[in-house]
């Protein structure tokens, strides 16, 4: 069975996404969709050929993937497809996506998945974007900026991803976050403080 469900007694990652992802504004200047496509490293894309392939051709059918998109879309949707969106603070809940297409090739497993707002929400003040596992057993990859992107009526939005050090986290939230570990040892908030996030401005 697909095991994308985070497993929070781990500390750390055992699942790698390098990931891609765009903001794409409506014409009213509204969240109009956020667009992502990830790709998993080499040895959780072998788990997902050898748990959801029939043959011995070393690659999934596109009943197959189908399968695998609809698992994933099913099993995630707990974890909010760990995309962490606020609006000025305020959190900003994502309706359940149409649909998870899924693809492999050469020996990876590739998402991809659009997520909208439930509610119609405006890129004003500030909105942050940021995809993440909050029980790290996933890790989400961003190569570079640019794989964080803004598209559509955003002319007057200003763009900024950063990338937090996690070491300067630790030493800056130590206290915190050990109260917080003893508080709730499944998940605290330090995959949000160390995490890669796009930062829009309008």
């Amino acid at each position: 069975m697909l095991s994308l469900l985070p497993v929070p007694a781990f500390a750390h990652p055992h699942i790698f996404i390098d990931a891609k992802f765009e903001v794409v504004a409506a014409p009213d200047g509204s969240i109009g969709e956020l667009r992502n496509v990830w790709s998993f490293d080499e040895v959780f894309s072998s788990s997902v050929l050898m748990d959801f392939g029939k043959g011995d051709n070393q690659t999934l059918s596109a009943s197959e993937l189908k399968a695998v998109g609809k698992t994933v879309r099913d099993s995630l949707a707990q974890y909010d497809y760990y995309t962490n969106v606020t609006s000025n603070g305020k959190a900003v809940p994502m309706a359940k996506p149409e649909a998870i297409q899924a693809d492999y090739k050469n020996g990876s497993l590739t998402l991809t998945f659009s997520l909208k707002p439930e509610q119609k929400t405006f890129l004003k003040g500030t909105t942050v974007f940021g995809i993440y596992d909050k029980t790290l057993y996933t890790a989400v990859d961003f190569a570079t900026d640019d794989d964080m992107s803004l598209s559509g009526a955003a002319g007057r939005c200003k763009r900024k991803v950063v990338r937090p050090n996690p070491k300067e986290v630790m030493a800056e939230n130590q206290a915190a976050l050990t109260s917080m570990f003893f508080s709730d040892p499944k998940g605290t908030d330090y995959s949000l403080l160390v995490a890669t996030r796009l930062e829009v401005q309008c």
